[in-house]
C-alpha cells in the first residue's frame, strides 16, 4: 500500500509544471539534460558553419533597411536555405513595413575654413530644400541647455555634443533632436553620434517627431571627432556656419515578411519556444552585427538540433524579424498574427546584442524564473557562459513579454558593440567565428532545454492590455 501511495505522489508530481513543484521534488533541469547539452555544444563549436553562412548572407545582400529591395531579395534567400535545411513550415508571414530613403546628404562646414564633415542622416528625419540649410550653429551639451539658451536658438543649426554614457542615457538625444530644436526656432539638428569610440564613423539611426508639432527639422549626426572639432571651434569664439543638404524621404508603406521555420515538437506541437532576430538594418554597412549575426545564430542552433537528430516534445521556432531598427512592425505583427497561440508561446529568446563572446543568460518571467535560467546556463559552463541576470527582453520579444511570455536573452561582451552600432563600420571582420559559434551553442541549449523540459518557466507580469 506505502509503494502504491508514494506511486500517486510522484506521477502527479510529474503532471505538475515544473516551475510549480516543490523544490525538494524537483530534479535540477542540468541534471537532466547535461549530456545531450554536451553534445549540442561539441557539434556547435566543431566548425564555422554559422559564421560563413552570416558572411554570406551580408556580403550578398549587403544593408537591409525596410522597404529596399536588399532586405527583400534577402528574405527570399533565407526561405530558400531553410527550405533546403529540411525546416518545417518555412514561410513569410506577411507585414507592412515603413519606408523611408535616406538620398543623397552632405554637411560641408562653411565657416572658419571649408572642409566636409563626415555625418549621415538619422533615419526618418524630413530632408532639406535641394540648396541645403545653412546657418550659425549653437552648440549645447543637453535639452536643459538649450532650454535655457531658447532665446538665442531662432535660424541656427543646434549641435548636441552629448559624450556616450550608456547607450540608454545618450540615445535619446538621437530621438529628440529635432523636436527640441524645432521648438525653439532652430532650421535644423545635429547629435554627436550616439558611439562609445569613433574612427570618423558617424552613427545612424531612428529620430521621431512630435506628432501635434507642425515644425519639422531636418535631423543628422556628426561623426564624434567632428562635433568636438566644431564645439572646439564655438568655445574659441569663432563662428562656425555649416551647409546641411539631406534628400531625404518618407515613401508609402512597402510589404515585407517576418520569416518562420519550425522543428516540430513530438510530444506537444502547439506549444512554443520563439527563437530569432531581427533581419533588418540600417542602410550602412552589412548589417552583420546588428542583427544579421541573431538571425543566422537562432537560424544554425534549429539547423543543428534537427542535424543531430533531435526533437523537443515542443516546437522551437526560429523567427527572423523584419523592420526592427524604424517601427517594429515585424514585432507587433508576429505578435498580431499569432495572439490566439500566445498562452501556448513557453519562452521567446531574441539575439539583438552583438553575437560576440557569450557569458551567460538573460531572463524576464515570473517568480522562480531566475533560478531556471541559472540551472539551464548552468549547462554552458563549459566555454564561460553560465552567467545569469535579470532582464530577458529585446525589441522584437517586448510584445510578447508583455502579454505574459517568459523572455529569454544571450549575454554577451558589449564592450565594442556601439563603436559599431548603426554605421558603416558594422561588417564581418568584427567578428569572430569561434564567438558567433558560442552564442549558436548558448542558443541551441537553452531552447532545447525549455522546449523539451517537463515543465516551464513562470509567465512573466502582463504589462498590456494590447
Amino acid at each position: 500500500m506505502k509503494n502504491k501511495i508514494e506511486s500517486v505522489i510522484a506521477i502527479t508530481l510529474l503532471s505538475l509544471p515544473f516551475s510549480n513543484l516543490p523544490a525538494q521534488s524537483r530534479t535540477p533541469i542540468a541534471d537532466q539534460y547535461r549530456p545531450t547539452a554536451d553534445r549540442i555544444i561539441a557539434a556547435a563549436l566543431a566548425d564555422s558553419s554559422a559564421w560563413n553562412r552570416l558572411a554570406r548572407l551580408t556580403d550578398t545582400f549587403g544593408p537591409r533597411l525596410s522597404g529596399s529591395r536588399s532586405l527583400e531579395r534577402a528574405i527570399d534567400w533565407i526561405i530558400a536555405e531553410m527550405k533546403r535545411d529540411g525546416l518545417q513550415n518555412v514561410r513569410g508571414e506577411p507585414v507592412m513595413v515603413p519606408h523611408w530613403v535616406r538620398g543623397e546628404e552632405s554637411a560641408t562646414l562653411i565657416s572658419p575654413r571649408t572642409t566636409s564633415l563626415h555625418m549621415i542622416g538619422l533615419g526618418r528625419s524630413v530632408g532639406t530644400k535641394k540648396a541645403g540649410v545653412t546657418a550659425p550653429v549653437m552648440v549645447v551639451s543637453s535639452f536643459d541647455e538649450l532650454t535655457r539658451r531658447a532665446a538665442e536658438a531662432k535660424g541656427k543649426i543646434v549641435l548636441f555634443d552629448v559624450p556616450f554614457t550608456g547607450y540608454g542615457q545618450t540615445v535619446r538625444y538621437r530621438g529628440g533632436a529635432a523636436n527640441a530644436a524645432g521648438k525653439v526656432g532652430a532650421v535644423a539638428a545635429l547629435i554627436r553620434s550616439v558611439s562609445a569610440f569613433s574612427m570618423q564613423n558617424p552613427h545612424t539611426g531612428a529620430m521621431s517627431y512630435d506628432t501635434a508639432s507642425k515644425v519639422k527639422v531636418p535631423a543628422a549626426a556628426l561623426s564624434v571627432e567632428d562635433a568636438m572639432m566644431v564645439h572646439r571651434m564655438i568655445d574659441r569664439g569663432e563662428k562656425v556656419v555649416i551647409n546641411l543638404k539631406m534628400s531625404a524621404q518618407t515613401l508609402p508603406d512597402a510589404p515585407s515578411r517576418n520569416v518562420v521555420a519550425e522543428l516540430v515538437g513530438s510530444e506537444k506541437p502547439d506549444e512554443v519556444v520563439v527563437l530569432g532576430g531581427h533581419i533588418d538594418s540600417w542602410d550602412v554597412g552589412q548589417g552583420a552585427m546588428d542583427d544579421g549575426g541573431g538571425v543566422v545564430a537562432a537560424w544554425e542552433a534549429v539547423r543543428l538540433l534537427k542535424r543531430l537528430g533531435l526533437k523537443p516534445k515542443r516546437t522551437i521556432r526560429v523567427v527572423a524579424w523584419t523592420n526592427e531598427e524604424n517601427g517594429s512592425r515585424g514585432a507587433t505583427g508576429y505578435r498580431d498574427a499569432h495572439r490566439a497561440e500566445i498562452d501556448k508561446h513557453v519562452m521567446a529568446m531574441e539575439s539583438d546584442n552583438g553575437v560576440f563572446k557569450p557569458f551567460g543568460i538573460g531572463v524576464t518571467a515570473g517568480e522562480g524564473g531566475r533560478a531556471m535560467a541559472a540551472d539551464i546556463a548552468s549547462l554552458l559552463k563549459s566555454f564561460g557562459a553560465d552567467s545569469t541576470s535579470d532582464g530577458g527582453v529585446d525589441a522584437d520579444t517586448g510584445p510578447l513579454n508583455a502579454l505574459g511570455v517568459p523572455a529569454m536573452s544571450p549575454l554577451v561582451d558589449g564592450t565594442k558593440y556601439f563603436w559599431y552600432h548603426h554605421s558603416s563600420a558594422d561588417t564581418m571582420d568584427k567578428l569572430s567565428p569561434r564567438e558567433v559559434a558560442e552564442c549558436v551553442a548558448l542558443m541551441a541549449v537553452t531552447a532545447f532545454v525549455v522546449a523539451d523540459m517537463p515543465g516551464t518557466l513562470p509567465r512573466a507580469p502582463l504589462r498590456t492590455s494590447n
